[in-house]
């Protein structure tokens, strides 16, 4: 009787919990809640534990600009819990927000994985989202979430290939009749983009600058091709502190510039995807030659990037619509017929 009225007052939900951004689906509304994966953090030193002073876009806004006493932090790192009892609170704060503070919220939760998780690291997650108030939890890898999202036919006898690149991770997966013929995941994707951005203004700038601004240059003027016309490319005006002389100052970057500090992130991707390509059957591998590679999430809506990955592998490469959400969409999708995709959910315990 008790679970009949939890399950009464509940939305069962689909989490894409991701190192940049964290989605929410629910049951019959689609996606509800779009938010930064970050968190405000306090240290209360009477109590000798942590106090969560804001969550999402509230937290985003003070990063890099908190005094000493608060610290804005990702709970996830590549995909994963880096720290547990802070993702805890930012799971149960959504959780919260979509149930509109019902204290009789315990929804039913299917919550998206990288491929590359540790047996360890999926538990983790598990147990955060069961001490955030989840009444079963479902676990499913999110190259599978990506490509029922993107649209591909994965049920059907026909090789489909999905690349997902998020904020820490970076999957391609080939799928056959609903189940994953061949994963892979590297832990390099949007996240480390913003460091080499990071990285080269520092070292050719002699200019500190933040991650919301690395961010803002690769959304901005970052491309994954350098650019033909150098005359007519564009340009962005930056602002941070300069190294000598520990002072503000502006200055002003290129396309050239940026597409040259992103060049071996994009290598990288582009190696993850021929291994896959090499590792496929060869009759999967006539499918994916007819319908191409979907890319989905959020570092696949670099500039160029799928003409970079058609250059390479001679394959047609597309941007599946909506990509920052077709893993929430899939896992959705999943939600909604929960005994269609059992063969595809785990649980760790």
């Amino acid at each position: 009787m008790y679970n009949w009225l939890l399950k009464f007052f509940s939305a069962d939900m689909a989490i894409d919990l991701g190192t940049a951004n964290t989605l929410i689906y629910v049951k019959g509304k689609g996606i509800v809640l779009n938010e930064p994966s970050v968190v405000a953090v306090a240290e209360n030193r009477l109590l000798g534990r942590k106090e969560i002073l804001a969550v999402g876009a509230e937290a985003k806004q003070m990063f890099g600009r908190t005094p000493g006493t608060i610290t804005a932090v990702r709970p996830l790192r590549d995909g994963v819990i880096a720290d547990f009892e802070v993702a805890e609170e930012m799971i149960k704060y959504f959780i919260r927000k979509v149930h509109h503070k019902s204290p009789l919220a315990a929804p039913l939760i299917i919550i998206c994985v990288p491929s590359c998780a540790t047996q360890v690291e999926r538990r983790a997650i598990q147990e955060a989202a069961d001490a955030a108030g989840a009444r079963k939890v479902y676990i499913v890898e999110e190259s599978t979430a990506a490509a029922i999202g993107a649209g591909l036919p994965v049920e059907k006898p026909v090789g489909s290939m999905v690349l997902d690149i998020g904020g820490g991770t970076t999957e391609v997966a080939v799928m056959s009749l609903g189940g994953i013929v061949y994963s892979n995941a590297v832990r390099t994707a949007g996240d480390q983009m913003d460091i080499d951005i990071i990285e080269y203004i520092k070292k050719t700038k002699n200019l500190l600058i933040g991650e919301n601004t690395a961010e803002e240059i690769k959304k901005k003027i970052g491309t994954a091709i350098m650019p033909k016309d150098k005359l007519n490319e564009k340009t962005m005006k930056i602002k941070g502190r300069d190294l000598l002389s520990g002072t503000p100052r502006e200055t002003e970057i290129t396309e050239s510039q940026i597409a040259t500090a992103l060049s071996q992130t994009v290598a990288k991707i582009i190696t993850t995807v021929h291994l896959a390509l090499e590792s496929t059957p060869p009759e999967l591998s006539a499918d994916i030659a007819d319908y191409g590679i979907a890319m989905t999430g959020g570092g696949s809506m670099l500039r160029d990037l799928d003409s970079a990955i058609r250059m390479s592998t001679g394959l047609p490469a597309f941007l599946a619509d909506n990509p920052l959400a077709c893993v929430a969409n899939g896992s959705g999708k999943m939600l909604s017929n929960l005994d269609k995709s059992r063969h595809v959910l785990h649980t760790m315990y």
